[in-house]
């Protein structure tokens, strides 16, 4: 909205030629989320308290966690506030990519708000019936993915909704570390993204079980994936690094700096010991943020190598349920998921969060220097 003013009055005014500049929107839209939250966050909490939207903890859990019940849960509708806020405000608004952003964030938060509705209203802590709760984000997902593709293909070919809008890599699979390497997927790429955005949300809501331990590391995967998109949505520098140019996709960089403010602002409150949680709203939102990006850039393996907590959270899980199925009552982790395993092993808190951040700085690293190693 801001962004289309000044874009107005640019020619009229030389200062708002600041304004082109998607590095420095960038910056306002970590800054635009970070402050919102800072600001409203203490009157958010307060209305959460009113209203005794308070967590309800699992009684199969770890005993440490029943000290958690009643603290306000569903904050993460002030994440998400904070990212749609900072997003409209700097973004381009005709840019199609950000609408996709938007839509699946927002489509997946409404899911997890019903699911932490019915939780509290009903004291419940299993929520949403699993069915119905798998039915809707696949709905979603899979919806999502769909007009993508659509948007992706060439003008004059079956689904084409954008025309001219197509660049050959938008719907081929990259393979990171190795160079002109990718796989196209053609109409296998409704199911792909489908996967990566449903499966990225889910991964993320596992790993949201301790205080801070989801946020930081959506914070650092989401500020990789704004330089992804930055160098991607650039012809010069995509060439260069020898990635695809998918022209336009770099708008993404301010959504996901709106991510990395929005997260910052709400660690500062979900920090040990929290005094709130972000809840499913939150946590399946930022999982579909993440993933949706990283479908839209194009780099689906490298977000599996930076969110590698979240894939050892939902690798654990699966582990779990098969083999304790399959060996008709024993298990491979003393609970999951993995974080929970280390919280019986007797590692505090603390020292669990920590150290998943510094796995997840890693990864990060990790992933970055794929843009050179190739």
């Amino acid at each position: 909205m801001l962004y289309a003013l000044a874009e107005h009055l640019r020619p009229y005014v030389s200062g708002f030629n600041v304004f082109g500049y998607l590095t420095f929107r960038s910056i306002l839209g970590v800054l635009t989320a970070l402050l919102f939250c800072f600001v409203l966050g203490p009157w958010i909490i307060r209305r959460l308290q009113i209203l005794k939207f308070g967590q309800v903890v699992r009684v199969d859990g770890p005993a440490s966690h029943l000290a958690k019940t009643g603290t306000p849960t569903m904050g993460g509708a002030m994440i998400l506030a904070a990212i749609a806020i900072a997003t409209l405000l700097w973004a381009d608004l005709t840019n199609r990519f950000i609408w996709f952003a938007l839509i699946v964030t927002l489509a997946f938060g409404v899911v997890g708000f019903v699911d932490d509705w019915l939780k509290i209203a009903h004291k419940n802590p299993k929520g949403l019936p699993a069915r119905q709760k798998y039915f809707w984000l696949s709905l979603a997902g899979f919806g999502v993915s769909l007009a993508i593709y659509a948007s992706s293909v060439p003008q004059g070919m079956p689904w084409s909704l954008m025309p001219g809008a197509h660049e050959a890599s938008a719907t081929s699979l990259i393979v990171p570390f190795l160079k002109n390497v990718s796989i196209p997927l053609g109409l296998f790429f409704v199911p792909w993204c489908y996967l990566v955005i449903v499966g990225s949300s889910n991964a993320v809501n596992l790993t949201d079980g301790l205080d801070g331990l989801a946020i930081m590391p959506t914070v650092l995967v989401a500020s990789a994936l704004a330089i992804f998109a930055y160098a991607t949505g650039n012809v010069r520098i995509a060439e260069y690094l020898g990635i695809p140019f998918i022209r336009g996709v770099g708008e993404l960089a301010i959504f996901c700096t709106a991510i990395a403010g929005a997260g910052l602002g709400f660690l500062w409150f979900n920090a040990y010991p929290a005094q709130v949680f972000m809840g499913d709203v939150g946590a399946l939102a930022l999982g579909a943020a993440l993933g949706v990006v990283a479908v839209l850039v194009r780099q689906e393996i490298v977000l599996a190598i930076m969110g590698g907590v979240f894939v050892a959270e939902t690798v654990s899980v699966a582990l779990q349920v098969g083999y304790f199925k399959y060996s008709g009552g024993k298990r491979i982790f003393r609970m999951a998921p993995l974080h929970h395993h280390y919280e019986l092993k007797g590692w505090p808190e603390p020292k669990i969060i920590v150290r998943f951040w510094i796995i997840t700085l890693i990864l990060v690293l990790i992933g970055l220097s794929t843009l050179k190693v190739r």
